[in-house]
């Protein structure tokens, strides 16, 4: 993946690659879990929403509690990993959110599972900002935009699986006992994960040559950084675009389209699929080309976004409109990387944790408006106005994409 300094012996170089590599597959892994659990809940809104009798914008509160209190607990999360490093958080993630994936199946009335889901948001807010200090401190800044392209990959992965593993999950045994089984196989599988994980690097290879001389940066000024903060409001306008589609997609394939839920997972999955090799893509382009100048890169991506976006929102079939949701992810997937790229090889590895918990708190504003405005408007006008406000959301991030810095010695902390 990279070469590391000449002053550096070969088999530190082959075990600095080999590190790289095992962290990029295990935290892949733990991500797709994460994603599955998390997104399962937009296949089973038919189902909660018949049951309870809810309307759309109630089902969409089930989304956005969850948004909400994973927001809130973004920052925080940060610096539970600064301050315990990133093995023991992500242990206590993955277990705690598999038991509230479990209690999801359990909740008798509307009220109990809108605390569920927001005990699960608790559960798997620490886990962002403890995975992204885990890459920082098992990868070399030259390569740390590949590796994570890597692992958010898993965003794809986990929506894309989502609806085919959910789905005939619904159909078979009910939406109460399918959060039962993915309970069970996820705190299996987070465990094994977390016991693999390899050892951190040294610090001389896990921070830019810069930074090894200067004076270690305190947390709280990350936490007042302008820089950050911009990067946070970048990241929630691309964001917007996942949660939308991802809360929304099946609902409308259900109701407008008038299809099964089976036929609905398989035409779920298949642009969250085609967006796993994309975000992997974009990753290795940033790392490669772009890592000076991301933002004609990310402005010339987003643009592309807002006008398939547009294609898709006039689809006469479900045929077409399958096909330009898929090119929309598919497109909006390279500029993943092209948003954390630089504050990932810029920010010290010792204060990572609270940088990308301010960064993924941006991001989960998007989860919290999103789910819920696009219900309203489904709600009060059509679905093609929930999916217009995608358009809007996207071509602003095109817009701020050219306001945030582009070069490591334009990223402060002052």
């Amino acid at each position: 993946m990279t070469t590391v300094d000449t002053q550096t012996e070969l088999w530190t170089a082959r075990r600095v690659n080999r590190t790289a590599l095992v962290t990029m597959v295990v935290m892949l892994l733990a991500w797709s879990v994460d994603y599955i659990d998390r997104f399962a809940i937009s296949m089973a809104l038919p189902s909660i929403g018949a049951e309870f009798a809810l309307s759309k914008a109630q089902q969409g509160w089930l989304v956005t509690v969850f948004a909400l209190v994973y927001m809130v607990c973004q920052i925080p999360a940060g610096y539970l990993a600064d301050r315990y490093g990133s093995r023991r958080p992500m242990l206590v993630t993955l277990v705690l959110w598999s038991l509230f994936t479990a209690l999801t199946g359990m909740a008798g009335t509307f009220g109990l599972l809108l605390l569920v889901r927001a005990l699960f948001g608790v559960c798997q807010g620490c886990f962002p900002a403890a995975s992204f200090k885990a890459v920082a401190e098992r990868t070399t800044p030259a390569n740390r935009a590949t590796a994570s392209g890597v692992m958010l990959s898993a965003s794809g992965i986990g929506a894309g699986l989502a609806p085919l593993i959910v789905g005939p999950l619904l159909m078979a045994v009910g939406w109460r006992h399918t959060f039962f089984w993915m309970a069970g196989c996820g705190a299996v599988i987070g465990i094994a994960v977390w016991a693999i994980l390899p050892k951190a690097l040294p610090e001389r290879l896990s921070s830019l040559p810069e930074e090894k001389a200067a004076p270690a940066v305190p947390r709280s000024r990350v936490l007042r950084s302008g820089v950050v903060w911009k990067f946070a409001l970048l990241f929630c306008l691309v964001n917007m675009l996942a949660y939308g589609l991802i809360t929304w997609v099946p609902s409308y394939l259900v109701e407008a389209r008038h299809l099964s839920l089976a036929q609905t997972g398989v035409l779920a999955a298949i642009p969250m699929l085609v967006s796993i090799g994309t975000t992997m893509l974009g990753g290795w382009l940033f790392d490669r080309f772009f890592h000076d100048r991301a933002r004609w890169f990310l402005g010339g991506i987003l643009l592309t976004t807002g006008v398939l976006l547009g294609l898709m929102v006039t689809a006469g079939s479900t045929t077409e409109f399958t096909v330009y949701e898929t090119l929309s992810l598919g497109v909006a997937g390279l500029a993943t990387m092209g948003v954390f790229g630089l504050p990932l090889r810029v920010i010290p590895p010792a204060v990572i944790g609270v940088g990308m918990g301010i960064m993924n708190f941006g991001g989960q504003v998007a989860g919290a408006v999103a789910p819920v405005v696009m219900g309203w408007l489904a709600d009060r006008f059509s679905y093609p106005a929930a999916f217009g406000f995608l358009i809007g959301t996207t071509l602003l991030a095109a817009v701020v994409a050219f306001w945030v810095p582009q070069r490591a010695e334009q990223f402060t902390f002052a």
